[in-house]
């Protein structure tokens, strides 16, 4: 980089001069800041070398164990992901939320838009497990509650990856819930997919046309699709990338801790990186954790690239 040489220039001049100019080395100082980010910016360029990596991001999130307090720790989540959206500048568009019975939501979807969403949101599948003392405890108890974020690419339709044929699917119909107009909530534009080979279910009700909804579910499940392919082909996917529609969205199947009772804590289950500041990380600032997980992946995939192929069933056999 031009701006490392010069700063070696700079650098080897104070030397030359005993350190006696203060000026120079303080003008050093202030532009190593913005050196360490861009070099932060070009690592993750690296890290984020996969041919869908650069696509835009479909993110799901699901409560699972832990009742009213799993559908609130959903919503949470959602807050938490369109707060890093913000501060990332990303493009965000609702795709589907359910209102949970009492509070919280039954599910959310929504699309993220802009440069390598989702190569960076991929960090983030998997179940996320939140200890608090819950707000909809009458006796003040702590409680555990559980949460699983799917995050897929927005694949084109014409991509060949993943061929979705009109008999494996069933697709459903209903009113769209909640706030959208007299329009929405009367006439069935919602749009449900069940992928009846996989069970894997999309849904979508953004738009006032079926025929809108119906598209934005299909990419949904293209990207849901693509994802099980990508497990199929990597043996450390469930370590690599969280958790498949088979696991359980509770104990043990967690990718992610938030304690906020008796202490604050976050910690990644898979890179152990960890912060105190529960608060920061709930309003979006995710970016730690993210670039630990792509380090460990890009370092584990390095690995495995030098590592001697593993056998195939048949020629063990």
């Amino acid at each position: 980089m031009r701006e490392t040489q010069s700063l070696r220039e700079l650098l080897a001049l104070a030397e030359s001069e005993g350190g006696g100019d203060a000026s120079l080395v303080e003008e050093i100082a202030a532009q190593l800041p913005e050196l360490e980010r861009q070099t932060r910016a070009l690592e993750l360029e690296r890290m984020l070398g996969g041919k869908e990596d650069r696509s835009d991001a479909i993110v799901s999130i699901h409560p699972g164990a832990g009742g009213i307090d799993a559908q609130d720790w959903a919503q949470m989540l959602l807050r938490m992901y369109l707060r890093w959206c913000e501060r990332r500048g990303l493009q965000v568009e609702l795709l589907d939320q359910q209102p949970g019975d009492e509070a919280g939501i039954k599910s959310a979807s929504f699309v993220a838009r802009g440069p390598y969403a989702y190569g960076l949101l991929r960090a983030e599948n998997g179940v996320h497990r939140l200890i608090r003392i819950s707000p909809f405890d009458a006796n003040a108890r702590r409680h555990t509650a559980f949460a699983a974020v799917y995050v897929v690419p927005d694949l084109d339709e014409d991509d060949t990856q993943v061929v979705i044929r009109p008999e494996d699917i069933q697709v459903d119909t209903f009113r769209a819930g909640g706030k959208g107009g007299q329009h929405v909530n009367k006439t069935e534009s919602a749009v449900r997919i069940t992928h009846l080979p996989t069970g894997i279910v999309v849904s979508c009700q953004a738009e006032r046309s079926q025929h809108k909804n119906r598209a934005t579910a299909m990419k949904m499940l293209r990207g849901r699709l693509y994802e099980m392919q990508r497990a199929a082909r990597e043996s450390e996917f469930q370590q690599a990338y969280g958790v498949d529609r088979s696991t359980e969205i509770a104990f043990g199947s967690q990718v992610r801790t938030y304690t906020l009772h008796p202490y604050t804590l976050v910690k990644d289950e898979r890179t152990e990186h960890k912060t105190g500041n529960a608060q920061a990380v709930l309003d979006g600032d995710l970016d730690p954790f993210i670039e630990a997980y792509l380090l460990a992946a890009a370092d584990r995939r390095a690995a495995r690239e030098r590592s001697p192929s593993t056998p195939t069933a048949e020629a063990r056999g």
